[in-house]
């Protein structure tokens, strides 16, 4: 007999494709928000911001890739 998982859920998919979008804003915020303080405190606060939303970009979609290469690995198990 076939146990339906959890994870064969609709919502849990919409749920976890949420929390990666929110994730990435989170990152994105912080990302511009150090850049912004850093900015006030060395000068060049646009270079600053611009560089934070980069970094905070990439951090963000990195941990994405994670969070979804670790949710692939516990559904093959």
């Amino acid at each position: 007999m076939n146990k339906k998982s959890k994870r064969d859920n609709p919502l849990y998919a919409a749920g976890l494709v949420g929390a990666l979008g929110v994730e990435v804003v989170v990152c994105i915020f912080l990302g511009y928000w150090i850049g912004s303080f850093a900015g006030n405190r060395l000068g060049g606060q646009k270079e600053w911001m611009v560089g934070g939303i980069l970094v905070g970009l990439a951090v963000g979609i990195l941990s994405a890739i994670l969070i979804v290469k670790k949710v692939m690995e516990e559904t093959d198990g």
